[in-house]
């Protein structure tokens, strides 16, 4: 990589290349009011409301801000959009929003530990530093699950690829591509590659649709004449040497399968929380997602460990001051909308924590 100061840097690691693009990767202060831990749309969200009402509120996300939803391709559904709007529009204007409002941002700075030490909350990066504040925000996001088939992991970047249909479909133009996926995700990225597409092919484990994805996504789908939908479909198999020239569709009833050819597979197929770190601090259900508020006790009462008098918030986890919100939070809606209203309700749930400490 060329510098912009014109030095060579060979195999710069991910905080190195942030710094020579200008990102701050270190923290200005060792204590803050509110410690945001991820750059997608509820960790922005709090970001934004945080800084606005006077915390001290600083956003670390272990890769560049936008999770998720920054690799959509198009959102049609966020109010105040009606003509829709790319997840990397939408997620940039809410950083450069936060940090107008003071908030700092830290990139490719991973989290490996949460510790409480009073009244303080301390979070330790991977690096061996850390930070402490008075409240911490878990807006760690998903990552996307891995298909499994032979084939896919030697090829993956080379034709196959998750959650990357924005950056690659320049490359798909008038070419025959794959969308594994049943859910908003795979929709959308199969209409906004359709455009340009030869034909768009979307593959679906379930029998239907409607279970998983929006109505007007459906719609549109339908009204697309190069889309098709291929229920009750897994891939069983990629082949390829340098690049991805196959795949093997396997019909999960009959067990048939079909080699069909093609140099592009998107798989959009649900995804897990980033909360392993989490382990034996925070409160999680068997899949890992954190349980916080009235899912942390049984017949509305608090869970027995907790020490405080009153029940815990409706975002605050097991930790007092530690709250979650958007996809990592248990029985999430898994919508930018409802995540970047959690991040607002989590920053007013702050106050009231800060009030009563």
């Amino acid at each position: 990589m060329i510098a912009p100061d014109g030095t060579a840097r060979a195999q710069p690691g991910d905080p190195e290349l942030a710094s020579l693009v200008g990102l701050a990767t270190a923290p200005a202060e060792e204590f803050y009011d509110l410690v945001v831990i991820g750059g997608g749309p509820a960790g922005l969200g709090a970001a934004v409301y945080g800084a606005s009402e006077g915390l001290r509120t600083v956003l670390v996300e272990r890769s560049a801000t936008g999770g998720q939803a920054g690799q959509s391709s198009r959102i049609e559904n966020y109010l105040g959009f009606p003509d829709g709007v790319s997840g990397g529009q939408l997620t940039e204007r809410a950083r450069r929003q936060a940090a107008k409002f003071g908030a700092e941002i830290l990139s490719a700075c991973e989290v490996s530990g949460l510790e409480v030490n009073g009244a303080s909350r301390t979070v330790r990066f991977s690096d061996g530093s850390a930070i402490s504040a008075h409240s911490v925000l878990l807006a760690t996001g998903v990552s996307y699950r891995r298909l499994t088939a032979p084939g896919l992991d030697d090829l993956t970047g080379r034709g196959v690829f998750y959650g990357s249909a924005l950056t690659e479909a320049p490359s798909c133009q008038g070419h025959d591509v794959y969308v594994v996926g049943g859910a908003n995700s795979a929709g959308q990225a199969a209409v906004h590659l359709s455009r340009g597409a030869k034909s768009v092919t979307l593959v679906v484990r379930g029998p239907s649709l409607e279970a998983s994805m929006s109505h007007y996504l459906i719609q549109q789908i339908e009204d697309t004449p190069n889309i098709d939908v291929r229920t009750g479909t897994v891939v069983e198999a990629a082949h390829g040497s340098d690049h991805l020239e196959q795949l093997t569709l396997r019909d999960v009833e009959s067990g048939h399968t079909e080699l069909v050819g093609t140099q592009w597979l998107f798989a959009f197929i649900g995804a897990t929380p980033r909360t392993d770190w989490l382990d034996g601090t925070v409160a999680r259900d068997e899949r890992g997602f954190i349980l916080a508020g009235p899912d942390l006790g049984v017949d509305g009462r608090p869970p027995n460990d907790w020490e405080l008098d009153r029940p815990p918030y409706h975002l605050e986890t097991s930790v007092p001051g530690v709250f979650v919100a958007g996809d990592a939070r248990a029985e999430s809606a898994k919508r930018v909308a409802s995540a970047v209203g959690e991040g607002a309700m989590a920053v007013m749930l702050v106050h009231r924590y800060l009030e009563q400490s």
